[in-house]
Order: structure tokens, then C-alpha cells, then sequence
């Protein structure tokens, strides 16, 4: 018998799209029974980390694909209730409230909610904790609804997520894109110290499975990051070691206002992004087992194995800003 039942509603993809799988491990482990839902109807079933979702079959887990467009509540197996709930899915109380008012309806332990580290204003105090100021976005509606509904809930705010079977790989792949296609030089904003925190999907998983028989998860909010940080100018030399320890390569800097950049050419943000996992730490037991730069050998392997050495990116955009910066006097090794 089964220590409990835990339901996993997966989004589609993006930033948090291995979490799904990640966290049915964890919760396996922790002898829970576990159904997942997975929006997309099969579309996407040969992309990663869905291609391998046999693996979580093979231990007992449930798949249910469908289209969560016309509801989640549908795709839920008739007669189903859960001792807990996951939600990596909703973006917005109108894409949470079918699944809330289920958890409701089963008298979860937990509904634990996948929110954003995102939601924090930009400020020049770092790192942002639970208590830092935040944009009203979907997610904090989301937050707010649920502790209005009277679930005992749980809300995790994840930020820059890494790891094996990674359904987002701009984060790191920007970077090895760069080393390995043999530009002369890295184009970073401003400086290039800003901080910034990479956490692997498995530190991430092992938090949001943390709820499971904790009552002092509940009601609480908690930042979900490694508690090491990492420069841009760190981060280009620890790749370039990795990918290419024998070729020298050198940074230029640019000041973004000066370029017509869209969002998210460069992964991160311009400024230090950080938050403090502490609370987690403290309240949940929860510790990060991985660093990034102790990842990142492993992480080239799927990138190679991935066949990402072969393509070839564009870097129009680069070069065009690497004159400019160039003629600016902003080349720096």
C-alpha cells in the first residue's frame, strides 16, 4: 500500500517542462502513487523529457495526456482523488480554478503550486527573499486565490532551471552556442558580474516533493534555487573550460540600451538576479545537491548528444553588436 496519492498537472514545456518528471521520481521514492497529467494531447510525445516518460510507467506512475484547454478536471480519472496536489501548470486563476476546486473537493493535504521567481521587482538589494517586493503577474493571482479558497497550499517560486532531459535549454546552450561555434568573442551586458542562480531540476523536484507529510510547508511561500551563485563572466569561462579548453576567448561588453535587442536574446536579465533559499532550508530540511559548475561537463555531453555541435546558430545579431561595442572601446578579455 501506498504511503498517499499525488496528482501532477505538466505543462506543455518551457522553463518548467522536466519538472513533471523530475518530481514523479521524487515522489516515487517517497512511496506515493502518482498520476500525471500532461497537457498536449501526444503532440509532443518524442521531445524530451516526454519521450522518456516510459521510464516513470515502468514504476508504477499513470500518464494521462490531453488537451488542458478544455479543462483539466476532465482528464482526471473518474472516481480519482488525491492526498496531494501539484500544479505546473496554471499561469493565472483562470487556468488554476478547475484544478483548485478539485484539490478542494478531495480535502488535499496539499495543493503545492509551481509559481515564478520571476514576480520579483528588480531592485539593488540581492538576494530577493519570500518578503521582497513582487509584480502583481498570473502566478501571485494564483497564489492569492488559493489561500483564499482555504487550501492548505504551498507556493514555490523556481528561477533559471537546468538539467537532464531539460525542456528549456537557452539558459546554458546560449553560452556553449557561443564557445563552441568559435566566436572570437562573448558579448555580455554591462559588466558582466551580475549574479545569477542555476538550479538542476532534481534540487528543484526534491523541494516541491518536500511538502509531502510536512505540515510546516503549508501555507507558506518558499524561494526554489541553488544557494550558489554564478556570474556571466563566470559562467562564459567555466563553459569555455568545458567545451573548449584549448581556445582562448575573450568577452566584449554592451550597454543594452544602445542596442534594439528582443526580450530574452540574452537569457538573463541585466541586472543581479538572485533569491535566498534559506526558508527552505530551514522549515522544509530541503538542501541543493548540485552546483552548476560541477553540472556542466555533463551538461555538454547533452548538448553534443543532442546535436547541438552540428547545427550551426545565427549569429548576425552578435557580430553586428560586437562592431559596435568594439568601436566603443568595450572589448575586454
Amino acid at each position: 500500500m501506498s504511503s498517499g496519492k499525488a496528482l501532477i498537472a505538466q505543462n506543455k514545456g518551457g522553463g518548467h517542462g522536466e519538472l513533471g518528471y523530475h518530481l514523479a521520481l521524487k515522489l516515487i521514492e517517497k512511496d506515493i502513487s502518482v498520476t500525471l497529467l500532461q497537457d498536449g494531447a501526444g503532440k509532443n510525445k518524442d521531445s524530451q523529457p516526454f519521450a522518456s516518460y516510459g521510464d516513470l510507467e515502468s514504476k508504477g506512475a499513470t500518464i494521462v495526456w490531453g488537451d488542458f484547454s478544455e479543462g483539466v478536471g476532465k482528464l482526471i480519472p473518474e472516481g480519482e482523488s488525491f492526498d496531494y496536489v501539484f500544479d505546473n501548470y496554471a499561469k493565472d486563476v483562470d487556468t488554476c480554478k478547475d484544478l483548485a476546486d478539485c484539490s478542494k473537493a478531495w480535502g488535499v493535504k496539499n495543493y503545492a503550486y509551481v509559481s515564478s521567481g520571476g514576480m520579483y521587482k528588480d531592485s539593488d538589494e540581492v538576494p530577493f527573499t519570500e518578503s521582497s517586493d513582487v509584480k502583481e503577474s498570473g502566478q501571485r493571482q494564483v497564489e492569492k486565490y488559493v489561500a483564499d479558497l482555504g487550501l492548505p497550499w504551498t507556493s514555490f517560486r523556481p528561477q533559471y532551471i537546468y538539467g537532464p532531459l531539460t525542456n528549456k535549454r537557452d539558459y546554458l546552450d546560449w553560452f556553449f552556442d557561443r564557445v563552441v561555434h568559435g566566436l572570437e568573442f562573448i558579448p555580455l551586458p554591462l559588466h558582466g558580474d551580475q549574479l545569477v542562480a542555476l538550479t538542476h531540476a532534481e534540487d528543484v523536484a526534491s523541494m516541491l516533493a518536500s511538502v509531502v507529510g510536512n505540515e510546516r510547508a503549508v501555507k507558506q511561500v518558499f524561494n526554489c534555487a541553488s544557494d550558489r551563485y554564478i556570474t556571466y563572466n563566470g559562467l562564459f569561462r567555466e563553459v569555455g573550460k568545458v567545451a573548449k579548453p584549448a581556445v582562448s576567448k575573450m568577452a566584449y561588453y554592451y550597454e543594452p540600451r544602445d542596442y534594439d535587442l528582443k526580450k530574452g536574446w540574452f537569457p538573463f536579465r541585466n541586472n543581479h538576479f538572485v533569491v535566498n533559499s534559506e526558508k527552505a532550508k530551514r522549515l522544509l530540511g530541503w538542501s541543493p545537491k548540485h552546483t552548476i559548475t560541477d553540472d556542466l561537463a555533463e551538461y555538454f555531453e547533452g548538448y553534443k548528444a543532442a546535436g547541438k555541435v552540428e547545427a550551426e546558430p545565427n549569429f548576425n545579431k552578435d557580430k553586428q553588436y560586437q562592431d559596435m561595442a568594439t568601436a566603443r572601446g568595450n572589448q575586454a578579455s
